[in-house]
């Protein structure tokens, strides 16, 4: 057994001797792992950028709880996340119900377009005594899808002519639009000629060459009579073949009387006059078309006293014409145009359709002018305004 060594002499020194002076000791925390990133955080912001927002919202929310509960990693990531996600469903959400909305709307299309009746046919294929539907009754629009249908079964209109359109190359000016309104007017007398006896709610449309048809070669010009606004069923047809001759002759006559006196100049007559001379000159021609008519059919059974009322009208309607045509100033052609207006009654004329055997019933809208006239509604100066005449 050995004993320890006896403990070096002199002061200061102890044994056993103390560890050397100076050693490496770890630092505080040494040896602990740092927090680990919350995997909730980094799934919150791709779910919200790339994949499906609203799983992106729940994961950014999870990512929050557990942040706190444990002290993860990733707070900010979670945030960003959680507000992309919200911004990104909303937009979704937006884009979803645009989608829906326009998916409806092209449904209530399809099922606007299946519930019309009649067979699909171009516009452009339809011709003179065709009668035809629209999705929805619609003839205002520019160029309808149309279905031909038996004229016998409810329909929408009756096309009264399908022309070549003859205008400078502008389709769309204010005279090619005046040139196809004045052809399916005439159009529209010549097919069905006795005009008092349309329906009421009967309108006339036409469908001319836009632009950019008209580039391509397209001269098309399509008539129409409408009568959307109730059932109607039959043709409106009643065109000089199905008349009498001496019916025939008259609505000829008395149909261009109508035209004529319903199509003045479109400007004002302060501002030309001479137009309005024109215009004047153009009336009284045509009513003497009419005088002439009336003087050889004066002898017919039954016509005597109808005829010699409305020839006596006619002849004051001429006189003050005449007068019109020769004004110097607005004010001395104002009062003989209305003088002209108000020296035919529609009593008279009512008189000599049913003489002819045409209908009686005066159309609404030349009642109004009339009433309009017996009423002086006229021009400032007294003569009927444009949209009156």
């Amino acid at each position: 057994m050995s004993n320890p060594p006896s403990p070096p002499p002199g002061p200061g020194h102890s044994w056993p001797p103390p560890p050397p002076h100076g050693g490496w000791a770890p630092p505080p925390g040494y040896g602990q792992q740092p927090p680990a990133l919350n995997g909730f955080a980094l799934a919150s912001l791709l779910s919200g950028l790339l994949c499906f927002p609203p799983l992106g919202i729940a994961f950014g929310i999870a990512a929050l709880v557990q942040i706190t509960k444990r002290g993860d990693r990733g707070k900010v990531l979670a945030i960003v996340g959680l507000v992309v996600s919200v911004a990104m469903t909303g937009a979704l959400v937006f884009t979803g119900q645009r989608l829906l909305n326009s998916v409806d709307d092209r449904f209530d299309s399809l099922r606007e377009y299946t519930d019309v009746e009649g067979e699909l046919t171009d516009l452009d294929d339809l011709r003179a005594g065709d009668c035809f539907n629209v999705p929805g009754g619609d003839l205002v629009d520019e160029r309808p899808v149309t279905y031909r249908i038996d004229c016998a079964r409810v329909h929408h209109g009756e096309v009264t002519a399908a022309e070549v359109l003859e205008v400078p190359d502008d389709p769309e000016s204010r005279a090619a639009d005046r040139t196809a309104e004045d052809t399916c007017w005439k159009a529209q007398d010549a097919y069905a000629m006795d005009t008092w006896a349309l329906p009421e709610y009967a309108e006339m449309f036409y469908y001319a060459p836009s632009r950019e048809s008209w580039r391509q070669g397209d001269r098309a010009l399509v008539c129409v009579i409408g009568t959307t606004e109730e059932e109607w069923r039959g043709s409106l047809r009643k065109d000089a073949p199905m008349l009498k001759p001496e019916q025939a002759a008259f609505l000829q006559a008395a149909n261009a009387v109508e035209f004529v006196m319903s199509r003045p100049p479109d400007s004002d007559v302060e501002d030309v006059l001479p137009e309005y001379q024109a215009w004047a000159r153009e009336v009284h021609a045509v009513l003497g078309v009419e005088a002439k008519l009336l003087q050889g059919d004066a002898a017919r059974p039954g016509m005597e006293k109808a005829v010699a009322a409305q020839l006596k009208e006619i002849e004051a309607a001429r006189t003050q014409w005449q007068r019109a045509s020769q004004a110097r100033t607005p004010e001395d052609f104002n009062q003989p145009w209305r003088g002209a207006e108000l020296a035919m009654s529609l009593e008279t004329e009512r008189a000599l359709r049913g003489a002819y055997g045409l209908s009686t019933v005066v159309p609404q809208w030349l009642q109004d002018i009339e009433d309009d006239l017996e009423d002086g509604d006229g021009g400032s100066d007294g003569g009927p305004s444009s949209e009156s005449a």
